[in-house]
């Protein structure tokens, strides 16, 4: 993301500690380094570090940007900032669209109820992000990466 190494990236962390307040940057627990690496398949080498992996906040990102000094450390903290005004830019406008709409609901209450509890029910966040896999799963038998099944095939 940075375009510097992991291992330069960890340096810079450690040689400026006093950057990195822990709200800007934390190390993950055994349990949350299992799960990230089971979810995300490019990080597959991080299973068998001995080290846990440093997880950063916005702030966190940023400053890490600004103790690497690379072209694209640059660029990418430009890109988290613009990102997270964005955010905060959505999320206002959301709390100003919940403000207008309590203002409606008590002026209206009685006569348009059911658009409101339908307004309302569209404001909240989905029940679940979590997709359905699809196919067959296996339990009990480990899975398989496709480096791993493709090997199989050609034997």
């Amino acid at each position: 993301m940075y375009g510097v190494t992991t291992k330069r990236l960890n340096e810079q962390v450690k040689r400026n500690a006093e950057r990195f307040p822990e709200d800007f940057v934390f190390r993950l627990t055994n349990e949350e380094k299992r799960e990230v690496v089971a979810n995300c398949d490019h990080l597959a080498s991080l299973k068998f570090s001995p080290t846990l992996p440093y997880a950063f906040t916005e702030h966190g990102a940023i400053m890490a940007a600004g103790v690497l000094n690379s072209e694209q450390a640059v660029q990418t903290s430009i890109w988290v900032v613009r990102s997270f005004v964005r955010l905060r830019k959505l999320l206002a406008e959301y709390t100003e669209v919940a403000a207008k709409l309590r203002e409606l609901e008590k002026k209206y209450d009685s006569q348009f109820k059911v658009v409101f509890d339908a307004l309302r029910k569209l404001m909240q966040p989905p029940e679940s992000d979590k997709k359905e896999r699809i196919g067959f799963v296996v339990r009990g038998k480990p899975r398989r990466d496709n480096k791993q099944r493709r090997r199989g095939k050609r034997r």
